[in-house]
């Protein structure tokens, strides 16, 4: 309903100044459209058999971006992309279980045991260059006295300390990126590359094990791994283990410098690929007076496919409930639209592929082709599992784990808060928003790649559960009036963020 008659201020709640004619009552109105009945309807759908589990690439996979699509030409909520289609084509490729070997001055290493590599070459080298932590910043670098173009370098985990005991890159007692799992990894990679070297060998006991345990998993089901063919050709790099590290360790004269080591090495690794046909599914509906800034709602649409017994893994939970959740939330906008009360800026609705298989079809929207401009995205909102509860809050069921929305902008948390409080009432749990937290899952779901690029974000979680990955993940389990609930409060989340005065301020 439209009025022009009361203008009210939120700036005090931390809300800015909303448009005259968008009063509370509209949007709880809207958000009443979002019902546990519809919910379950479509999720008895989305995580039937039928859809075999949505292996990226799959044939149920199809079928699930085929009912994403077909809902919203039956909302006449329109495609985002300018040619016309829902379906962006994300390149994916499948590795085959990595096969060949690396020697180290005549020794030859044994991939799975001493070593662990994805990643192909073939190359002999003379020496390798021992490179510390692998580092390169402006404030810190362990790449400027060698010259490592060209060469095979070897680095290890950590970071260096001061004489007061604080990390020399943060200047404090807190780690920086350079040692989280799976960032530390990458920039490392980043590293090595950049300054011309043919590959990276690295000691990261975590890591080591880590990657260890998936090769196991690739060879018992003979299942490779994916990728983005928009990364490129892949660069080498190379897990190895204590003993192989500590027997180059070994001819390193100062731990602390880097080095030449006069090691000969010959790598002969084999990785081939398979074509996997896949893509993200993006509808919107434009903004009426600020169609140039965005909020990107989005969920995973695909899971874990069958197991190898031909047990379905439905994935009700993981992240068929973000998926329904979404398709609901676009209902309510469209409704509001309809009702003269279309969001001011415009919402993206992005169903994006291959999260199981490292957050792929997200990295590609963020990193590779963006529908629309990141710089004019104002918050992304990802939703991945909000239908069941965590066992360790049995009892008290009317929660949500929040991720991230402090990080990156003070005010989006501000905003996330108290829309809560007035709208919905839901305790909203930080525990996993520790920067500590042992589970990383702030850098395990598609708001990540939002994250990395300066987009502020939120993370709607349930927390796992036993049937987190397993067959048990069914539609029967999901609480649907914790869905319910808990999709409300993303749509009203986003209903501010669209309609208030001024964008959420990036920090």
């Amino acid at each position: 309903m439209r009025t022009n008659v009361f203008t009210f201020l939120l700036a005090g709640l931390g809300f800015g100044l909303l448009q005259a004619q968008y009063t509370d009552a509209d949007a709880i109105r809207f958000a009443e459209t979002i019902t546990e009945n519809e919910l379950k309807e479509h999720l008895y759908t989305y995580a039937s058999d039928e859809f075999e589990g949505r292996d990226t690439g799959s044939k149920g996979q199809k079928l699930a971006v085929a009912y994403l699509k077909d809902f919203y030409v039956s909302q006449n909520i329109g495609t985002a992309q300018s040619n016309g289609s829902y379906f962006q084509k994300v390149p994916v490729s499948m590795n085959k279980t990595p096969e060949g070997s690396i020697e180290i001055d005549g020794n030859a290493l044994t991939l799975g045991t001493d070593f662990v590599s994805f990643t192909p070459l073939n190359a002999s080298f003379d020496v390798i260059v021992f490179v510390g932590y692998g580092i390169d910043t402006p404030e810190y670098s362990n790449y400027n006295s060698v010259d490592v173009n060209g060469k095979l370098v070897f680095a290890i985990s950590g970071e260096p300390v001061g004489p007061n005991g604080n990390y020399l890159l943060s200047g404090s007692t807190e780690i920086s990126k350079w040692s989280n799992r799976s960032e530390g990894l990458t920039k490392r990679v980043e590293a090595a590359k950049k300054h011309g070297a043919q590959g990276l060998l690295l000691f990261d006991p975590l890591n080591f094990d880590r990657y260890k345990s998936y090769l196991g998993f690739m060879k018992r089901n003979n299942s490779g791994r994916m990728q983005l063919d928009a990364d490129g050709a892949a660069y080498f790099s190379a897990h190895i283990s204590k003993s192989i590290a500590q027997n180059l360790m070994d001819k390193v004269t100062d731990d602390e410098q880097s080095q030449v080591i006069n090691t000969s090495a010959t790598v002969a690794m084999q990785s081939g690929k398979i074509a996997i046909d896949t893509e993200n599914v993006v509808a919107y509906i434009a903004g009426s007076e600020k169609p140039d800034e965005y909020i990107v709602i989005s969920s995973h649409l695909d899971h874990i496919g069958m197991t190898r017994d031909g047990e379905i893994n439905n994935g009700a939970d993981d992240d068929g409930s973000g998926s329904v959740a979404m398709l609901e939330i676009a209902q309510a906008f469209k409704i509001a639209s309809e009702n003269g009360s279309a969001p001011k800026r415009s919402i993206v609705f992005l169903h994006v592929t291959g999260e199981e298989k490292g957050l792929l079809g997200s990295k590609y929207y963020t990193d590779f082709e963006p529908v629309f401009p990141l710089n004019k995205t104002i918050t992304n909102l990802n939703i991945d599992m909000i239908g069941r509860i965590d066992p360790k809050r049995e009892g008290k069921r009317n929660y949500i784990y929040l991720i991230g929305s402090d990080k990156l902008s003070q005010d989006l948390h501000q905003v996330s808060e108290e829309v809560n409080s007035k709208f919905m009432n839901i305790e909203l749990d930080y525990t996993f928003n520790d920067e500590n937290d042992p589970n990383r899952f702030y850098y395990r779901s598609d708001h990540y790649n939002f994250a990395k690029n300066n987009v502020p974000i939120i993370f709607y979680f349930n927390g796992t559960h036993d049937d987190y990955h397993r067959i048990g993940d069914t539609p029967d389990k999901i609480n649907y009036d914790l869905l319910e609930n808990r999709t409300r409060l993303v749509f009203h989340t986003a209903w501010v963020a669209a309609n208030r005065a001024e964008p959420i301020a990036l920090d």
